[in-house]
């Protein structure tokens, strides 16, 4: 019998794994992601979670204990924060490269120094180029969902590759919403049990992770990229499948609020996504055609689907929490590449929330103003900081 409780987005998504019937569970605590591994250590401990608990000594290390468990056939879980992401960085790439369907849950938070242990999308989004299916979540029970969804997209015998499901550190790690705990006979209907085709098996040996000659290396990747390619359609069809199922629509690839006839429209993603729909109510209540999509899945990022929902769309503002050091923020950048000779249109950057700066509805009203007014005017900065010391007046009035 399914049942709603009152969580924090951590225990969603050890409840997630639970629900998921993760085998074995290999993790080190870092804040704000520490309550993941301590919930998930007292239900094993309590015996409401049939799994094996690997103690280790950091993150590294239990990535490599989950790719061992996932190699011998294992459903495998970890979670993980900032430095601790940072800090599993190759076997990452690892896991990818070995087509294991391992999923992680990373908390989100700002890279030091200086310290910072507040939501920031610079941790995940440096991992963008390791092979990681990645799902930014709105809401705690978006956590649970997208673990139990990412297992039952990466265990297709055809994708097989790893997930990261994200979720921002304290607006959703520490904050308590209501959660549906499902029916664990449903789960178990929707996601059966693990069992790979290849894996370490003494009466059926193979040879894992060995070395690739320069004239077959080129096509291992080839097929993680089309495997890739064929997560966009899986991600979808996943989506659709868990709704009927469960009653519950994430969006699949992107989510669209107030889309149709817009002729603006902004991008974000994770947390901020639920004050920037108020927002965009109040000004569509004003007059002004303006609609929200919601990137869900960075990766496989979305290209197509992103064409057709700027079809008909003159300006697009995008906010990216995080900023790597390119020509413009992540999101941004990619949004860019993948509409460029399909679309020509206006975007416009906004740097914002770093570090857990705070996103308050009268800032993101200003930032949907300013991308409103570009109808009307040139563009005069593609890339924008938001709220910054010596801005704080323009966003904040």
């Amino acid at each position: 019998m399914s049942k709603t409780v009152i969580v924090s987005g951590n225990f969603a998504a050890a409840y997630g794994a639970k629900l998921s019937r993760a085998a074995v569970v290999a993790a080190y605590p870092i804040t704000p992601q520490t309550e993941v591994v301590e919930k998930i250590a007292s239900l094993v401990a309590d015996g409401e979670m049939d799994a094996q608990f690997v103690k280790v000594e950091s993150e590294h290390s239990a990535m490599a204990a989950c790719i061992a468990a996932s190699n011998a056939g294992a459903r495998a879980f970890t979670a993980s924060s900032a430095h601790g992401l940072t800090l599993m960085h190759e076997l990452l790439i690892w896991a990818a490269g070995a087509r294991l369907p391992v999923v992680m849950v990373n908390i989100n938070r700002a890279m030091g120094p200086p310290w910072s242990v507040w939501a920031d999308h610079h941790d995940a989004l440096a991992q963008k180029g390791t092979g990681q299916l990645q799902f930014f979540c709105e809401s705690n029970q978006e956590v649970l969902d997208s673990v139990i969804m990412a297992y039952k997209i990466c265990e297709g015998s055809d994708i097989m590759m790893p997930a990261m499901v994200v979720e921002d550190a304290f607006i959703l790690s520490h904050t308590k919403e209501p959660v549906e705990i499902y029916d664990q006979e449903l789960v178990d209907e929707f996601l059966p049990p693990y069992n790979p085709e290849y894996k370490l098996d003494v009466n059926r040996p193979f040879g894992f992770g060995s070395l690739g000659m320069p004239d077959w290396y080129m096509d291992f990747r080839y097929k993680m990229a089309e495997a890739m390619d064929k997560a966009v359609d899986r991600v979808e069809e996943v989506n659709k499948k868990f709704k009927e199922v469960f009653g519950r629509d994430h969006g699949g690839l992107i989510e669209e609020y107030k889309t149709d006839g817009v002729d603006v429209l902004i991008f974000t993603m994770g947390s901020i996504s639920s004050t920037s729909k108020d927002v965009i109510d109040e000004l569509r209540a004003e007059g002004h055609n303006i609609g929200l999509a919601r990137l869900r899945t960075y990766r496989p990022f979305p290209a197509e689907k992103l064409r057709e929902l700027t079809r008909n769309v003159n300006v697009v503002g995008v906010l990216d929490r995080s900023y790597t050091f390119g020509h413009m923020g992540d999101s941004a950048g990619e949004i860019k590449a993948a509409l460029y000779g399909h679309k020509d249109l206006i975007l416009k950057n906004y740097i914002v929330g770093l570090g857990g700066r705070d996103l308050t509805p009268k800032i993101l009203k200003n930032i949907m103003l300013d991308t409103l007014s570009l109808q009307d005017k040139e563009l005069d900065e593609e890339v924008e900081w938001v709220d910054l010391r010596i801005n704080q007046e323009r966003w904040r009035r």
